[in-house]
């Protein structure tokens, strides 16, 4: 069987670093010049309103830029760039415009004939991704004759790493998206994560490490400068050295578990070749958990403070990506909102699997599909249930407000100011530039 091939390089210089990961794995090679070429970056979230950490959440537009060189030196004139990124409100266009043009994307347009796509905008094609699941395809990508695939290096607070599979996730629709976090102990998040790249032409993996993120894949991890770029005609192959690098073994990783099976591929990297770089040279862990206590009723931080007469359950693979936004603002309401007064037994309940804990007084419902799992369940005394999908920020304040939590409202009122407090965490260090997400 061949081998496939993956290239380890430093980040030194614009576009020769990333000409140099792409030859070493021979990652263009026989792509004819009439290709019609689909770009898929990773832009995880976006807020027009504040600049936050970019820095291992958003693909560079750096590597974009040297990828749409590249492309265009070997012939290639038809490129799109896609991404689909989260927003809450699925009706709101004017913000994926903005990142796109906040990055740079207009620019490659004039410069370079790019064009430029957000995916919610475009139609979707059902595609059976195997074992019976069907997923809702963007069609530029799914009618791509090459998809470039340019994720950052980075771990998932669920997924533990988030890489070239996990990226395509933006080029499905958002009911697809809440089909991939089922509550089916055996379909879960990682068993469909696994299938993304399926139904998908062949791709080329550049996993961007210029800068990586610890505990991600949000502007709340913990950013570093890393300079590593990693790439492969083969995104499996690419994904299981991103996971090395990281500092995990693939085994140790479900979708990734998942996803050598289906190809009848080991996970000891024995049929790929390194080229460039070793592994070992550049490895370093990334630690991709948030820590709850022992008994995963409270976080860690929630511990510290003392926080009593409270129970908010750790996420599960069930809690899909637009919950976890309003779950994150609650998080950061409570915190802000003990005063040292226990509070009066009160339970959190997020996702579509959690189930009530007997005794306790009141219970949170976090969302619509937590309300249908438990919304008659006899171990609740008093239910406060929050419908929405997502729920609304003043129905979440309204909830923590009834269970005797005083949430300060203005927390949810400035939720796309929220990125940029985490900013502070990088002021003075020149490390951190904004110049890689930006073209000239």
């Amino acid at each position: 069987m061949k081998k496939s091939t993956v290239s380890i390089v430093k980040y030194e210089h614009p576009l020769e670093s990333v000409r140099k990961a792409v030859e070493l794995c021979r990652g263009l090679e026989d792509l004819p010049s009439n290709a019609k070429v689909f770009i898929k970056p990773n832009i995880v979230l976006w807020t027009r309103f504040v600049p936050f950490p970019k820095w291992g959440v958003i693909t560079t537009s750096r590597v974009v830029e040297d990828m749409v060189v590249l492309l265009k030196e070997h012939g290639v004139q038809d490129i799109t760039i896609g991404e689909g990124s989260v927003i809450m409100n699925p009706k709101d266009t004017e913000t994926p415009a903005h990142a796109f043009r906040t990055l740079g994307y207009d620019v490659l347009k004039e410069q370079y004939g790019v064009n430029y796509v957000n995916v919610f905008e475009r139609p979707f094609e059902k595609v059976d991704v195997g074992d019976g699941v069907t997923l809702n395809y963007n069609v530029d990508a799914l009618q791509s004759d090459f998809v470039v695939d340019l994720p950052v290096l980075k771990t998932h607070a669920v997924t533990m790493v988030s890489l070239g599979i996990k990226n395509l996730k933006g080029l499905i629709d958002i009911s697809s998206r809440k089909k991939c976090h089922s509550a089916d102990p055996e379909k879960d998040l990682h068993f469909m994560v696994a299938k993304l790249a399926n139904p998908m032409p062949p791709i080329f993996t550049l996993l961007d490490g210029i800068y990586t993120n610890e505990r991600g894949p949000s502007f709340d991890g913990r950013m570093r400068r890393s300079n590593i770029l990693a790439a492969s005609r083969d995104v499996f192959s690419a994904d299981l050295v991103g996971a090395k690098i990281l500092g995990y073994e693939p085994s140790e990783v479900p979708h990734l578990v998942h996803a050598a099976h289906d190809r009848g591929r080991p996970l000891d990297l024995s049929d790929i070749d390194i080229t460039g770089m070793r592994i070992e040279d550049v490895a370093s862990r990334h630690e991709y958990d948030f820590l709850f206590n022992e008994d995963n009723s409270l976080p860690m931080p929630f511990v510290k403070k003392g926080i009593q007469g409270l129970s908010y359950r750790k996420y599960d693979t069930s809690l899909c990506t637009y919950c976890t936004g309003i779950n994150g603002a609650a998080l950061a309401a409570v915190a802000q909102a003990w005063d040292g007064t226990p509070w009066d037994d009160v339970e959190v309940l997020t996702g579509k699997m959690m189930k009530p804990t007997p005794g306790k007084k009141k219970t949170i419902l976090l969302g619509k599909c937590m309300y249908q799992a438990n919304k008659d369940h006899p171990d609740i005394q008093e239910m406060i249930a929050v419908k929405g999908c997502p729920p609304s920020p003043k129905s979440v304040v309204k909830a923590f407000q009834q269970a005797g939590i005083n949430v300060d409202p203005a927390i949810f009122d400035n939720l796309e100011q929220m990125p940029g407090l985490y900013m502070k965490r990088y002021a003075g260090k020149p490390e951190f530039e904004e110049t890689f997400f930006k073209v000239a």
